[in-house]
């Protein structure tokens, strides 16, 4: 790039970092003089005033650019960046809300539901337990529970939820309408179906019943 070139490419507030300063430098003014550059810049550190006649190679070995001027603009996608930090959020969330796979979901668990997951569950290094709780105890309730917990701390990427035949669909109808989470059902002619690809390995989120 010739001197015209670099001095639009160096906005107001890029950083600068080469042998004529002594420590990084934040772009004031760039302008092109002749065959240079005159680049006014204030210290990141010191807040000391530098000007300096560079040349155009020099962009391209000796003095590093970086695109601090560009990030510091905030011209980017706010709805973007609002998803971001929503799901940064959602993601810290159980940190400061120990309850929150509760909070976002269409349940209202009982206190033997709560503490099961809450006392006994989650609050072990690794978790395999049996929910053996009597008919209408809530085990399904129990379940979507831990497993809106596990995904939202990063600990389950993919599910198998296994049951008799004929509480597939009772299961996958809850999951979704108290949890929002949404589950396949596998079974033979799904399979069947699917011949030549892995159903399994294609379907994150699975609910069989034993053959």
């Amino acid at each position: 790039m010739d001197a015209a070139e670099i001095a639009d490419v160096l906005t107001e507030g890029t950083i600068l970092e080469g042998p004529h300063w002594t420590e990084p430098v934040r772009v004031l003014t760039a302008k092109s003089r002749g065959r240079r550059v005159e680049v006014q810049a204030v210290g990141t550190l010191t807040k000391k005033l530098w000007t300096k006649l560079l040349n155009p190679e020099e962009f391209g070995g000796t003095v590093k650019v970086t695109g601090a001027g560009k990030l510091a603009a905030l011209d980017g996608n706010p709805t973007h960046f609002r998803l971001a930090a929503e799901a940064h959020r959602i993601r810290l969330a159980f940190q400061y809300d120990p309850h929150f796979a509760v909070s976002v979901s269409q349940v209202d668990p009982l206190p033997h539901q709560m503490d099961a997951v809450y006392t006994h569950l989650l609050t072990q290094p690794r978790i395999r337990f049996l929910i053996a709780d009597d008919p209408g105890a809530g085990k399904t309730i129990m379940a979507g529970v831990t497993i809106k917990e596990l995904k939202f701390r990063g600990l389950a990427m993919r599910i198998l939820i296994i049951t008799p035949a004929n509480l597939t669909d009772q299961w996958r109808r809850e999951l979704h309408e108290k949890f929002g989470e949404t589950f396949t059902v596998i079974n033979r002619g799904t399979v069947s179906a699917s011949y030549g690809r892995n159903v399994w390995e294609n379907t994150p989120q699975c609910i069989g019943k034993p053959d």
